[in-house]
């Protein structure tokens, strides 16, 4: 197995050093040969910000860096009010949406009031119209019972005290007697026993 070898890790840390200080110094500089001459002093220390010939930096080029580097920093400047407004957005948006889903609740809680209220009056009917055809001749409410849907009938009839729907069903033709028995029968055939 061959031995890794590393490259020697001190010109890529000189670089690193030199770009904090650099940050460093234009931070601090309130003009811009302050910051040349800095610039100049790291340049003869670590033998990196030197142009091709070897000798330190001028005034344009110094310059010149410097622009760049206020340049990136616009650019960072931007990006940061970019994200500060996306984040307001996202802000407002989500203030828009608890908003919504609070009325969204609110809403669901007023319609499950006016349901419950609905099936209280359906209920109430119903057991009103029970009464009525507990009170009508067997014979007569039978004729009704015959020409009702199959399951309403049944409904009725299962709710009816025993003996009256056992008259009511007597009078009843035998096919529609029947199937009116056969839905009572079967509604709670698929509820589990154990």
């Amino acid at each position: 197995m061959a031995a890794r070898t590393s490259a020697p890790a001190i010109g890529g840390l000189s670089l690193i050093v030199a770009c904090f200080v650099g940050s460093a110094v234009i931070r601090l500089a309130e003009s811009a040969p302050a910051f040349a001459e800095g610039l100049g002093t790291m340049a003869g220390n670590s033998g990196i910000a030197q142009n091709p010939s070897g000798s330190p930096l001028g005034t344009a080029e110094a310059d010149a860096l410097l622009l760049a580097i206020r340049d990136r920093e616009t650019q960072l400047d931007d990006k940061a009010a970019q994200l500060a407004d996306r984040a307001q957005a996202l802000s407002v948006a989500e203030q828009k949406l608890k908003e919504q889903l609070a009325a969204f609740e609110t809403a669901q809680r007023n319609l499950e009031g006016t349901l419950a209220q609905a099936d209280k009056a359906a209920e109430r009917d119903i057991d009103r119209m029970t009464t009525v055809y507990e009170n009508m001749k067997p014979g007569d409410a039978a004729r009704i019972f015959e020409r009702m849907d199959v399951s309403f009938a049944a409904g009725l009839l299962a709710r009816m005290r025993p003996e009256i729907t056992a008259s009511v069903l007597a009078g009843m033709e035998p096919d529609a007697a029947y199937a009116v028995t056969l839905v009572i029968a079967s509604r709670n055939s698929a509820v589990p026993t154990q």
